[in-house]
């Protein structure tokens, strides 16, 4: 587009407020117009705001940051090899749109006419009018049109955010809209849909497509329909709910209140949707009003007749059949006066709104009584359902249809509609699994994006081709529930699975083909959700017993009672469950697809016991023995997917797990599948993002992974800012990274693949875990038991202490005695765990925590052995927002919330804590929600500590002794101040460093500045780096990205140091007392030790048919990260012809899918 262009006047007569009928003078002076798109596009813009009661595009300024709402907004196009072009949006507007616009002409305007993209036309005849985009309705215009649409998404792309709406214009005669409320960029969609996204002028008499263009203006996320149906399906849910209550109170089971329920709401949506007579079933409900006894006959009549399809006698006609198993069985619940009104309130919901990617959690819960009160909490938002099934399903079936468009449009009619036919068989042939399915959120997103996506190529096919709709023969072959699968172990969820599936179905199929009725019966049996568990599979389970042939027993970990003598909770014995043996266990199968997606149970290695039981726990262990019995639940679901992509039984994958996945007890499973030669990847990944679990917690951090055949480079997501979490429109900004994602979800230095180093082991390990809040002691109470035996007494810090105020607390510690020498060393004690530890370790599961109930349940011997002798050790808490290391007096105990490092070196200390260890902590060790995990196994055991002369080792632990004591002299100085306040407010000076816009430091900083010194903190830390970077003999100004991959470099090279026998021992006087020999001081590098020179990336050979030649060179186009040449693009193929691919890519350019830089023959994606 030019730079500048002038802006000619409006006309008054739009505007006035005297005129009468302004939309018809609107209409009757832009119709006419064709073939002039610059001249008029400005003009025709300012007269439709006008129109719409919006205020029309400002000036630009130059200053992009105020130019949020211009005409010509320039855009700057970055490449991954971070060259770039510009670009101008011909309108934009900030977090609405951007709009694309052309001007084509109208057939009868135009005599002869070339076509876009049809060789040997002939030549418009001199004197003809302009000739535009195109004669509209024609190929040309078609092409011009789609083109539009790239156009306008590529700019999207450009700027900061994606605006939620893309805007094409032929001016004078159409707009047409796409919405991608998700703003990802990855699901623009005809808006409402694909049969009634295309806007003509004459359309504009309505008054609701005014309202509509003015929302898209000014308030385009309120037209997002999930937040309408959202507040809808809230309430409905919540007056279920109170009907469930009251129906259990009459004391019916809750399964067949759930199955009652379900039968009405069906019946209510069937009757706001017109499959059965409008408001019949409200009318009728509403005249047993006084006659409740009637309510069970009149429903067995309605329900019978709904299953069988015959003439109903309460409802004097015939009904559709329904079948589908929901009315099998016609059996209702009798109601009191009180239920039947609940009822018909019930009834006058308007269910045609209701939501189904939530309303499957909120009914699970109005039917669920121990979790009804959970109906007002957050449930998981939409977006974040889309966010993983886009890249997971919708992604690869949108990357195959832009193909099949490119290659249809290279063909003649007959050649491109089967190409476009087939693509279409194929969309209704593919099948999604959910193998956790619950109330079918994920499959229901699923589904509508693929019913969006096939209205798309039947309105490709209708419009573009000319197919006519009747010729489509569309029945019995249409994305429906049959392509959905689920697996549910909740019987009641899996029913609502299916329900969901079916009411958003119909939706779709009513809002699309308006009132005609769909094919009879109208819910199918298709026995898409099994109902059983997706892991493990077994004949049948049997009750264990004793020899005596009585059934074995625990508690039942939940039930309670006073404890006789402390009046504390203790566990109520009497409360029991009878364990069970799984017969024939074996690994589950699951049904055959072609993508699967899903949030499987978020249930820790940790947890697993209580929630699934001891039995189920041993056998699933025992029959799937090859994943470590440390990993989440969770990642039995991953690995078995990731097996069935393994073997090109699926074509991608993706789940949501705990962000957990990137400790190494999860980790280790992504890396056994993920390994050299695998030949599957990881496609796209999201290692920490917000979550509302199935339970309505809105406070749970996850991940996202997406693996896909292949061997490319990856998509990872890293959010930058979160906003309204607690709201049911979240905003979350992402910072997009490219490039090959590793199992510990990183694209850069693959610090996952470090090995643990010989010279830092048995030095680092966790603090006790007690299990037991027994052991735990007061002041008064520690200095009571002493007078019977100081020696097991001991101070005792939390990992909480070693950051926030320490509390005085104490510990009893019998570590290593016998009961009866426990009972020696202090009676008092002994006595005090016996009242208030036993009770609970009696019905703990593990044997030796049970039988040995006096001591701790991990009292780390390895760690007390490295502990003897030393007058001080390091320390630092697990989990934690600032990784923070510091000395600790030696009579000190610290519980399992801490990582101790044995070592009294300040050099340890100081390398510990400088800029290159915390780093490698922070993106090595995981993160426990939003807080990072220092993981000894991967934070600490691997680090290649630096290893300089004796002056730079002098210098350092000058420097650490420095860093600990001033800490703990201004803590001294002002005992309520914590390291956590002081490392905040250093945090705060470095991000003053790094933007001095950023908010200054508030009264409360200040006051901590003030009495902790941060500057002078900050400044002994700075010294600190500077000298560790000393010691690695690196620059002070490296990148975190270059540090990282000198330390995994670094870690290679001390592994094959070891290798050689050449250790370098941070305590030889414990760890190697006699084996210990004095390190190198040159590296000697043999033949084998050389790396050898990477081999080139085997080429692909070229695809045979159209459309694989168009994916594959689009593919390769975005691979190159760069504007290219077909030739270019073609040398990345075996065998590929250059002009064949220079055809290809003229194509993608024509439809959109890439574009040509002006003045050359390069094209970039």
């Amino acid at each position: 587009m030019p730079q500048t262009m002038s802006m000619p006047p409006v006309l008054t007569a739009v505007t006035d407020p005297v005129e009468r009928f302004p939309v018809e003078r609107f209409i009757e002076r832009w119709s006419p117009s064709g073939g002039a798109e610059l001249a008029n596009y400005g003009l025709f813009i300012s007269e439709l705001c006008d129109l719409i009661g919006v205020p029309r595009p400002d000036p630009r300024t130059g200053d992009d940051a105020r130019d949020s709402y211009v005409l010509e907004k320039p855009v700057t196009i970055r490449h991954t090899d971070d060259s770039t072009s510009s670009g101008r949006i011909d309108c934009y507007r900030k977090d609405c749109f951007v709009l694309e616009a052309k001007q084509g002409v109208d057939a009868e305007s135009q005599t002869a006419l070339p076509l876009l993209g049809v060789a040997g036309a002939p030549a418009a005849p001199s004197g003809t009018r302009r000739r535009g985009h195109g004669v509209r309705g024609s190929k040309g215009w078609d092409d011009a049109m789609i083109r539009a649409r790239g156009q306008a998404e590529k700019y999207a792309k450009a700027l900061p955010e994606w605006p939620p709406f893309l805007i094409v214009l032929d001016v004078g005669h159409e707009i047409q809209l796409f919405a991608g409320f998700s703003r990802t960029g990855k699901d623009y969609t005809h808006f409402p849909d694909a049969s009634s996204f295309r806007i003509r002028m004459t359309d504009l008499r309505r008054q609701e497509t005014r309202d509509l263009l003015k929302a898209v203006w000014l308030d385009p996320l309120s037209l997002d329909p999930s937040k309408r149906t959202a507040k809808v399906t809230r309430e409905i849910a919540e007056r279920l709910a109170v009907l469930a209550k009251s129906l259990e109170q009459a004391g019916h089971s809750a399964a067949n209140v759930a199955t009652f329920l379900m039968r009405c709401l069906f019946t209510m949506f069937a009757e706001d949707v017109e499959l059965l007579p409008k408001d019949s079933f409200r009318d009728l409900l509403r005249n047993l009003r006084g006659h409740p006894q009637d309510f069970v006959p009149t429903m067995r009549v309605l329900w019978k007749s709904m299953n069988d399809g015959d003439f109903c006698g309460v409802l004097t006609q015939k009904v559709l059949r329904f079948n589908g198993g929901l009315f099998k069985h016609a059996d209702a619940l009798p109601l009191t006066p009180e239920q039947l009104e609940l009822l018909i309130q019930a009834a006058e919901a308007n269910w045609r709104d209701v939501e189904p990617a939530i309303f499957g959690t909120l009914l699970e819960r109005a039917l669920d009584k121990t979790e009804r009160h959970k109906l007002g909490a957050h449930y998981t938002p939409r977006a974040y359902v889309e966010r993983l099934v886009l890249p997971t399903v919708i992604e690869p079936l949108r990357e195959e249809w832009e193909a099949v468009k490119v290659a249809a449009a290279e063909q003649e009619r007959d050649a491109a509609v089967a190409l476009v036919m087939e693509f279409h068989r194929k969309l209704c042939d593919t099948r999604v699994l959910d193998p956790a399915c619950g109330t079918g959120n994920f499959l229901y997103v699923t589904m509508e994006l693929m019913k969006k996506l096939e209205g798309e190529v039947l309105d490709f096919l209708s419009i573009t081709l000319d197919v006519r709709q009747d010729a489509l023969d569309l029945a019995g072959h249409t994305v429906d529930p049959h392509q959905f699968l689920g697996i549910e172990v909740n019987p009641r969820a899996a029913a609502i699975a299916e329900l969901v599936l079916w009411i958003g179905y119909l939706q779709w199929h009513f809002k699309t083909r308006g009132k005609v009725m769909p094919a009879e019966p109208v819910l199918k049996d298709f026995k898409n959700i099994e109902n059983r568990d997706a892991i493990l599979a077994w004949d049948r389970t049997e009750i264990v017993r004793d020899e005596s042939g009585r059934p074995v027993t625990r508690w039942d970990g939940v039930t309670m009672k006073k404890h006789p003598v402390t009046g504390e909770d203790v566990p109520d014995e009497t409360a029991r469950v009878e364990l069970v043996r799984y017969v024939k266990p074996r690994p589950a199968k699951w049904p055959k697809a072609d993508y699967i997606v899903g949030n499987p149970p978020f249930i820790g290695t940790k947890l697993m016991r209580a929630a699934l039981g001891d039995g189920y726990v041993n056998q699933l262990r025992e029959t799937i023995d090859h994943i470590p019995d440390s990993a989440d639940y969770v990642m039995y679901w991953w690995d078995h997917a990731a097996k069935l992509l393994w073997n090109g039984k699926i074509f991608r994958f993706g789940f949501v797990t705990t962000n957990s996945i990137t400790q190494t007890f999860n980790r280790r499973v992504l890396t056994n599948r993920l390994k050299t030669g695998a030949q599957i990847y990881i496609i796209f990944a999201i290692p920490d993002h917000p979550w509302s679990d199935a339970d309505g917690s809105a406070a749970v951090r996850i991940s996202m992974t997406v693996v896909a055949k292949g061997n490319s480079a990856g998509r990872l997501l890293l959010p930058i800012r979160e906003e309204h979490l607690g709201s049911e429109t979240p905003n979350i900004e992402f910072n997009e990274k490219h490039g090959a994602i590793s199992a510990d979800l990183r694209i850069g230095a693959n610090i996952g693949n470090a090995t643990e180093l010989i010279s830092n082991e048995r030095i680092c390990g966790f603090g006790m875990a007690l299990h037991g809040q027994g052991f735990l002691l007061s002041r008064a109470k520690s200095d009571e038991l002493k007078k019977f035996g100081s020696q097991v007494i001991r101070p005792f810090l939390g990992g909480k202490d070693l950051l926030s105020a320490a509390r005085e607390r104490y510990v009893i510690d019998f570590s290593g005695l016998t009961e009866e020498e426990a009972q020696i060393a202090n009676p008092a004690a002994f006595q005090h765990v016996m009242l208030y530890v036993k009770p609970e370790r009696d019905h703990n599961r593990r044997d030796s925590i049970k039988k040995l109930w006096w001591r701790f349940a991990w009292e780390r011997p390895t760690l007390r052995e490295a502990l003897k002798g030393l007058d001080r050790y390091i320390a630092t808490t697990e989990t934690s927002k600032h990784r923070v290391f510091q000395f600790i007096e030696a009579i000190y105990l610290t519980d399992h919330m801490g990582i101790v490092i044995s070592s009294q070196d300040a050099l340890i200390l100081g390398a510990l804590s400088s800029w290159p260890h915390r780093l490698w902590a922070i993106k090595a060790g995981g993160t426990l929600e939003d807080r990072p995990r220092y993981n000894k196994t991967r934070c600490f055991d691997p680090f290649p500590f630096p290893d300089p002369a004796e002056e730079l080792k002098a210098r350092i632990r000058v420097l650490g002794e420095r860093l600990d004591s001033f800490r703990k002299e201004r803590q001294a100085a002002h005992p309520d101040l914590t390291l956590t306040q002081m490392y905040n407010v250093l945090e705060r000076l470095r991000e003053l460093d790094r933007d001095p816009a950023a908010k200054p430091l508030d009264a409360k900083e200040k006051a901590i500045h003030e009495k902790g010194l941060i500057s002078v903190l900050r400044q002994i830390h700075d010294d600190l780096d500077r000298a560790v970077f000393d010691a690695y003999g690196w620059p002070h100004d490296l990148t975190d990205e270059q540090i990282l991959e000198r330390l995994v470099a670094l870690n290679k090279e001390r592994a094959a140091e070891e290798k050689r026998g050449i250790i370098r021992w941070l305590r030889p006087e414990f760890q190697a007392p006699k084996t210990a020999r004095p390190v190198q001081t040159a590296m000697e590098v043999g033949p084998e030790e050389t790396s050898a020179p990477a081999a080139p990336a085997a080429k692909a050979p070229w695809p045979k048919s159209l459309p694989e030649q168009a994916q594959q060179v689009l593919a390769a186009l975005t691979a190159l990260g760069r504007p290219a040449t077909p030739t270019e693009v073609a040398r990345t193929f075996r065998s590929a012809p250059a002009p064949r691919v220079a055809e290809v890519m003229a194509t993608l350019e024509t439809m959109g899918r890439a574009w040509k830089v002006e003045n050359t023959d390069r094209y970039a994606a």
